[in-house]
This record gives structure tokens, sequence and C-alpha cells, in this order.
């Protein structure tokens, strides 16, 4: 298993002074970016088809154990203040459940057999995306869930740091990020976690685009949960409409802090046409403004 092995260029590293060491460690974590970069057409695959999925009522359902398990669960809870997307169509699958997010469960990535039934018990099927995430690709829990998930009818996505691995043939859509020995032999919580980190957010970004959340390059779902967040997105009306601020206080109070209804609204749209408008085009604000 290459994420184990040793590099020899680096075996006296405890012994260099620290700058040296840290601009060996940033070294090996360049090769990150080469691992996901090699990976850009599964990914993109992975997109188009978990973008189907969920386009039809499907729920993104993130597996892993460790520190994978917790890049995943990064990823996902920045899903509903980013994109709007909704809490009971996301589900997190963690070896030793949520404890395990800031405590180490010992044996639980070991049992297969709670992978799969935390599959069952979240009644996944096959209108929903698994992605499950490890960097050895051999954990039992992640297997357990993801071959479970494969049996419902789930789209599965697998992503990986070692060739070969179950996890990555098992998959309908397997993502090899290739990152090779650890400058810490063994600690995939480094550049093997770094491509992972990276791989998810790029993955769940590009899926979200397909799923028409975001618009002109800007959040037009984020959810204005504080301040920072409301003059975000009166600033995102402002720059898509080219609006003066009194346009778009007075937009972003009729439409009661909807973003896109208040876009429309600066259009020249009523509230019931706006409304009826972004219903009719499922949400997709490049749908219901046809001519931008």
């Amino acid at each position: 298993m290459d994420t184990e092995k040793r590099l020899e260029r680096y075996r006296d590293a405890d012994a260099w002074p620290t700058e040296e060491s840290l601009a060996a460690m940033l070294e090996n974590q360049m090769g990150a970016f080469a691992a996901v970069r090699d990976a850009l057409p599964m990914l993109a695959e992975a997109c188009r088809q978990a973008a189907q999925r969920l386009d039809s009522g499907g729920r993104l359902v993130y597996v892993g154990a460790g520190a994978s398990g917790r890049l995943a669960v990064q990823d996902g809870v920045e899903l509903l203040p980013t994109f709007s997307w909704p809490r009971d169509r996301i589900i997190y699958l963690m070896a030793g459940g949520t404890k395990a997010l800031v405590d180490s469960v010992e044996g639980a990535e070991d049992d297969a057999a709670a992978g799969a039934a935390a599959i069952d018990n979240s009644a996944v099927g096959a209108q929903d995306v698994v992605v499950s995430v490890a960097a050895s690709g051999t954990t039992q829990f992640t297997r357990g869930a993801q071959n479970r998930a494969s049996e419902r009818g789930a789209l599965t996505v697998a992503m990986a740091n070692n060739p070969g691995a179950p996890l990555l043939t098992e998959a309908d859509i397997p993502i090899l990020l290739y990152t090779g020995p650890e400058f810490l032999a063994g600690s995939t919580r480094m550049t093997a976690g770094t491509a992972q980190k990276v791989a998810l957010n790029m993955f769940s970004t590009q899926t979200m685009i397909e799923l028409g959340r975001v618009y002109h390059g800007f959040m037009v779902n984020v959810v204005p949960a504080n301040a920072k967040l409301v003059d975000r997105s009166k600033r995102i009306i402002q720059a898509i409409t080219d609006c003066d601020d009194a346009t778009v206080e007075a937009a972003w109070s009729d439409s009661e802090g909807d973003l896109k209804l208040a876009i429309l609204l600066v259009d020249g749209l009523t509230r019931e046409e706006a409304r009826a408008r972004l219903e009719q085009a499922g949400g997709n604000l490049r749908v219901a403004r046809p001519a931008s």
C-alpha cells in the first residue's frame, strides 16, 4: 500500500532545521493537486451522474472513517449555507457515529456489518448518491456501506489514494487520488487528506453548479444567516443587476430576503410573476432569466 511506505529522502527530516522540514512537507503536499488533476475525468463523470440522481429528489450520503470521514462531513456541512442544500437530503455515515468526529472510536472502522446497517437504517435507495472516502481504500466500514448501497441501487462514488483499492473497484465511479508515500509515513491526513479535501470540494461545488445553484459565478442560493451573508447577498444582487443601493434595499425588503426573487424584482417582475418564473424554472436563475 503506497500510502504506508516511507520516502527515503525524508527519513532524517526530524533532525533538519524547522524551515527545511516545513519546506519538505509543502513539497510533498504539492502532489495532492497533481493527483486531483489526473482524476478530473472521473470527477466530471461523478458530478454529471450525481446531479441527475439528485435532480430527481435524491440525497447525498457521505461515508467514511477517521480523518477521511471527517473531511467528508466537513464538505457536506457547508452545502446548506452555501447552496441551500436541504438538511433532510444529506446524510453522514461515520464509523463510530458522531462521537468519532472528535474522538477515536476503537475498532469502528473495521466493522463492515455496521456500515451496511447504517445504509439500511438510512433507507438509501436508487435516487441517492453515496460518496465513500478512504485513503487506503480498504476500510471495512466504508466498503460495507458502499457495497450495501450498491445493492440497494444507489450511485456509488469512491475516493481513495491507492491504485487497485477494493473501495475503487467496487464503486460505480472510482476516483483514484494517487498521492503516493507521505512525508510522515502512513499519515494520510497529510497529502492524501489534502487531495481528498480538494476533490470533495470540487465534486460538491460542480454538482451544485450542474443543479443550477450557481449563477454568473455567484452563490445565488446562499443562506443569509448572519449580517455578513446578508451584505454579501445584496452585493450579489447589485453585481448581477447593476442596480443602485436604494433599488437593492427595496428589492431585498420586498423579497423578504430571497436573493433570486430580489433579482427578478429588480428586473421589473412583480413578486407573483417572479415566484411563478422561479417555480417553473425549478429554482434555476439562469432558466428564469433566459436573456441574461
